[in-house]
């Protein structure tokens, strides 16, 4: 997992083909008249969704993890607390691998947790289980998803 601010984002474009990608698209857009929908940038390969929902109690955050794809995201209009655990740590599934969304849930408690103002982002690998949209209220959110090869 990686956390940092948009305005060091360059320092991250080296860690996949795509980060540069991703990073420029998001620098073009105009934070403050967002609508929902998803973008993809590159068939299969990478997709840009900006995602308007409700967030939740820590306790029920469900951590959940990919294999297909890192998660890029980004809070919009509030900030948003993420739990983490290590995928090595996880030993409770909720739901068996479900390849054709590329997703597993979890019932393990986050080890850690960080919470993102908007203008931050998170990276999570495949090695990373996150429990996202930690909060109260409604918020948006960018999630970008890039093909782990």
């Amino acid at each position: 997992m990686i956390v940092d601010n948009l305005t060091n984002a360059t320092r991250y474009h080296t860690l996949h083909p795509l980060f540069e990608k991703a990073f420029h698209h998001i620098e073009k857009l105009d934070m403050e008249s967002l609508e929902d929908g998803t973008t993809e940038l590159v068939e299969n390969r990478l997709k840009v969704a900006v995602v308007s929902t409700a967030m939740k109690p820590a306790a029920e955050a469900k951590l959940e993890t990919h294999e297909k794809f890192i998660d890029i995201q980004l809070p919009v209009t509030k900030a948003e607390t993420f739990g983490w655990k290590s995928l090595s740590n996880l030993e409770e599934s909720e739901t068996g691998y479900d390849a054709q969304n590329d997703i597993e849930f979890f019932r393990d408690t986050p080890t850690a947790y960080v919470t993102l103002l908007p203008g931050e982002f998170v990276i999570f690998f495949p090695e990373d289980a996150h429990a996202p949209l930690v909060g109260e209220g409604a918020t948006k959110k960018i999630i970008i998803k890039i093909a782990v090869d």
